[in-house]
């Protein structure tokens, strides 16, 4: 990917709002997307990095396999299922797509998840864990 191709944080925006039901709201200084008033992705104060709903089972992993792109912020994500992917390691729009699904899958109430099964990509069942 050449530098004209990077993803940017409008390419977030853009991404995340054009998931069903979801809503942008700042929240500490910064965007955060939702859907049924739960996050499930969020832009960094600079804008470089997003925030996205991770197992913490899965999380290690993702990030021993490619640290150039996933990692999570010492002392605040070690506690959450929630990691950071730097914009700039994604290798185009549909990995930035893919990515967001998976996160708003895990959040995304059951109901809204199973109408949209076009949203499974990875065809896990992960829909509507976060409900609660």
């Amino acid at each position: 990917m050449t530098a004209d191709d990077a993803i940017t944080a409008a390419d977030v925006r853009s991404a995340a709002l054009s998931l069903p039901d979801t809503t942008e709201k700042l929240a500490w200084g910064q965007p955060t997307f939702r859907v049924a008033g739960k996050i499930f992705a969020s832009l960094g104060d600079d804008e470089t990095a997003m925030g996205v709903k991770c197992p913490r089972e899965d999380r290690a992993e993702l990030i021993a396999a490619e640290p150039e792109k996933f990692f999570t912020r010492e002392g605040h994500d070690d506690h959450y299922a929630w990691m950071r992917v730097r914009l700039s390691a994604l290798e185009d729009g549909d990995e930035l797509a893919a990515i967001l699904a998976d996160s708003w899958r895990q959040v995304a109430p059951r109901r809204l998840a199973a109408a949209h099964p076009e949203l499974d990509v990875a065809g896990d069942g992960a829909a509507g864990e976060g409900e609660g």
